[in-house]
């Protein structure tokens, strides 16, 4: 086998994939049985690896690739890929952020709208015939109600920007005020919680934010509340949001994320106050189609001149 230089951890697009392995000579890390032996036995003069945020990269893959010096990453989420070890090398690590803010603003905002309208729970309602059997119950209007976001970064922004036209009073929770941001910085999460009529997590994912809408927020949220989720499953406290939504102590919610995907809680399914999506914010054609093409320009930009575009290290 001739040295290996790319080595891709999944499965991508399956154009993607070809373009790859024509263009590059990546090695499918994915199609060996011992991965491990692999790269033990092939791995040694591998200078880069391409992955994605769902698939992510190892410490351990990275401890065993002596020459890595780039992990070129398919997604805008990083906490897959153990950037301690990166940084421990020097290993640039890149994403492809910016190419799909609006469609997962566009998806916040319309799991919204359909979480507190009913308009998926009304589809059902239509397709099994109760329609003949008495009225749709009323739902919550959007307009004009408290809007709080969880991590006003690329993606909350773009949403708050999209809660402007309907007239919302936009707050944020950061660990820091947002320099410039005309929306109000809440500090203390269970306050914004408290106040607002939805709730919309786009922070990011990873140890920092696991579970930190707790419990304890999800209450503040209350009965009358809309929880809506398209950063990481992991930030919310899925346990306790499920029984909330079971209880009636949660009044809503529009999940495009789940802790443990793609194995969504069962109770989950059973709800009529609960939008379920598979993860599909970016899933546009337009937006998967600049990741793509900014994922290759990362890696050419790397081959060619040794740095990547958009470094997250």
């Amino acid at each position: 086998m001739p040295a290996i230089d790319l080595i891709q951890i999944g499965p991508l697009a399956p154009h993607l994939n070809a373009t790859l392995q024509q263009q590059h000579g990546a090695a499918a890390l994915w199609e060996q049985d011992d991965w491990p032996a692999w790269l033990r036995e092939h791995g040694a003069q591998a200078r880069v690896v391409v992955t994605s945020a769902r698939h992510g990269c190892s410490a351990a893959v990275i401890d065993a690739l002596p020459q890595l010096a780039a992990i070129v990453s398919f997604g805008v989420g990083y906490d897959s890929i153990a950037l301690d070890a990166a940084r421990a090398r020097g290993i640039q690590v890149s994403n492809t952020p910016d190419v799909l803010n609006d469609c997962v603003a566009d998806l916040a905002f319309g799991l919204m709208i359909d979480a507190a309208r009913g308009i998926s729970h009304g589809d059902r309602f239509v397709r099994a015939g109760r329609w003949h059997q008495g009225p749709f119950p009323l739902t919550s209007r959007v307009s004009g109600k408290r809007l709080g976001i969880l991590g006003l970064g690329r993606i909350g922004e773009k949403v708050a920007r999209r809660a402007q036209g309907f007239d919302m009073e936009v707050a944020y929770n950061n660990r820091r005020p947002r320099e410039g941001a005309p929306w109000r910085h809440e500090p203390d999460l269970l306050a914004l919680a408290a106040w607002a009529d939805f709730l919309v997590v786009t922070c990011v994912g990873g140890p920092e934010t696991e579970g930190l809408v707790s419990r304890q927020v999800i209450e503040a949220l209350g009965p009358k509340g809309v929880l809506v989720n398209v950063a990481r499953g992991s930030v919310i406290d899925e346990d306790a949001m499920v029984e909330a939504l079971r209880d009636g102590r949660l009044g809503a919610a529009g999940l495009d994320v789940f802790r443990d995907e793609p194995r969504v809680p069962p109770a989950l399914t059973e709800l009529d106050n609960v939008v379920l999506a598979p993860h599909m914010a970016s899933g546009t054609v337009e937006t998967r189609g600049a990741m793509q093409a900014l994922m290759l320009d990362n890696l050419r930009a790397f081959l060619d001149t040794g740095k990547v575009l958009t470094p997250i290290l």
